[in-house]
């Protein structure tokens, strides 16, 4: 195969002929052999029978299920280790990701970039959303231990060296897009306007992408942890401020010293602290849990012309 086209796919089926008439208009123009991938994620209504009749009449059109709702990341992670294409591209099945934008990539794929990123100029989302999501890259940005680029996404095109070292990686919590920069390589970005979803409801909730941005924080930035040592530098100044503030009054002064609710504020405040803190370590340690019991990323229950 020259392309493989991966989509992640759940409870999508009013989507489905939608995306599968406007992908057959693109690749029918390419001209060269191409595969698209869509990974059943598990869903609960009629994807999967739907997917599986477009392949008995295009067999370009190939199906990996799922055992379950694995997540979007992995549902990826699955479409890549079964791609065989020379370039593999990742979009998502919502048609946000319009298909008519995948010349231009492999235009620049073609000009000698191992992995073609594209970049989300405007949003066609309610206003939290919007907000959500440019905090969660601008947080990322800011704290990560590698140059990942503002409002780049999964949908991308990779060269199969690129691809093969996203393979190489066995960690259970992905991030692909930081994965994607992790890797390095000759990368360039294209702009595009997002559109809203075609048909149904988002996938993509505040609670899944607060999720999705504590992966892609932990996975690629030891910021949190440093935060909690600085938390607790400053609490322990303040502390010792307030220590040296009592022992002059009670030394030099005959100023009566009220101890009930400052006493009640600092333990409180300490308190918080601590719990934090320990909440920032068991993030860490969930995820170091996760990776030493050593379970398969995911679990295939079909396959459909692969």
């Amino acid at each position: 195969m020259k392309y493989s086209i991966v989509i992640p796919i759940y409870n999508e089926q009013e989507i489905i002929p939608e995306l599968v008439r406007r992908l057959k208009l693109v690749i029918d123009n390419l001209k060269v052999p191409t595969e698209i991938i869509f990974v059943d994620d598990g869903s609960r209504d009629n994807s999967f029978e739907v997917m599986e009749e477009n392949h008995r009449t295009d067999e370009r059109f190939k199906v990996l299920r799922l055992s379950r709702n694995f997540g979007h990341q992995i549902a990826i992670t699955a479409g890549l280790d079964n791609a065989s294409g020379e370039a593999i591209i990742l979009m998502d099945g919502d048609l946000q990701d319009p298909p008519e934008l995948l010349p231009e990539m492999i235009s620049k794929w073609k000009e000698g970039y191992h992995v073609v990123y594209t970049v989300k100029r405007s949003r066609k989302e309610n206003f939290l959303k919007r907000f959500a999501f440019s905090s969660f890259y601008k947080l990322l940005h800011t704290f990560s231990s590698i140059s990942i680029p503002m409002e780049a996404g999964n949908f991308s095109l990779m060269d199969r060296r690129v691809v093969e070292v996203l393979r190489s990686m066995p960690e259970r919590n992905r991030y692909i897009s930081g994965l994607r920069a992790w890797a390095g390589f000759r990368q360039i970005g294209i702009e595009f306007d997002r559109d809203a979803r075609f048909a149904g409801k988002p996938k993509m909730t505040i609670r899944r992408l607060i999720d999705l941005a504590l992966v892609g924080l932990i996975s690629f930035s030891n910021a949190p942890l440093r935060l909690a040592i600085y938390f607790g530098l400053a609490v322990a100044g303040i502390s010792f401020l307030g220590g040296v503030y009592v022992i002059y009054e009670k030394l030099f002064t005959n100023k009566a010293i009220l101890g009930w609710a400052s006493t009640i504020v600092a333990i409180t405040f300490i308190g918080s602290m601590v719990l934090l803190t320990l909440g920032v370590i068991g993030e860490y340690i969930g995820r170091i849990y996760d990776e030493v019991k050593q379970r398969p990323i995911y679990i295939i229950k079909d396959k459909v012309g692969l």
